[in-house]
């Protein structure tokens, strides 16, 4: 009885170690850090928050608008939050680990251009880049970004 009892500590000792490992991976491999976006118009740092990740725009190529202020989220469509400034705006929420490396998914992500919010799903490809997918419904109803890691 002792050995049975034993055997089934080690095995399970042995399956929190490999979760616990995979989670610490999954994470570390993953997507925390300083993203250019595709065309190189903002900076976008992914953090962790709480559970998830998450990301602000951390930066603008064009921070003014055409009367020289600041850039806002004019686009949205909640008045209140019409004067909030894009850069500081978080725009990633909710992301969690996938079921494969290097994939995270049940996010959002807010865009400022047409103050929509959008499901999402991110994965890091071959090269080390993000790609970004958007979509409305299902995933094949969407749109893919690359994301470029900027090296600090």
């Amino acid at each position: 009885m002792i050995e049975k009892v034993t055997n089934h500590t080690v095995a399970m000792a042995v399956g929190m170690v490999a979760l616990l490992l995979w989670s610490g991976t999954s994470w570390a491999a993953g997507p925390v850090g300083l993203w250019l976006t595709e065309g190189g118009k903002s900076r976008v740092q992914i953090t962790e928050c709480g559970a998830a990740l998450c990301g602000a725009i951390v930066w603008l190529k064009e921070p003014l608008d055409d009367d020289g202020n600041e850039k806002v989220d004019k686009n949205n469509p909640d008045d209140t939050l019409k004067t909030r400034k894009i850069v500081g705006m978080k725009l990633l929420n909710g992301f969690v680990p996938g079921n494969e490396e290097g994939v995270w998914v049940k996010g959002t992500i807010y865009n400022p251009e047409d103050g929509e919010t959008y499901k999402c799903t991110m994965r890091i490809n071959e090269e080390g880049n993000l790609k970004v997918r958007g979509y409305v419904g299902i995933p094949l109803f969407g749109k893919t970004q690359i994301w470029t890691p900027v090296k600090q």
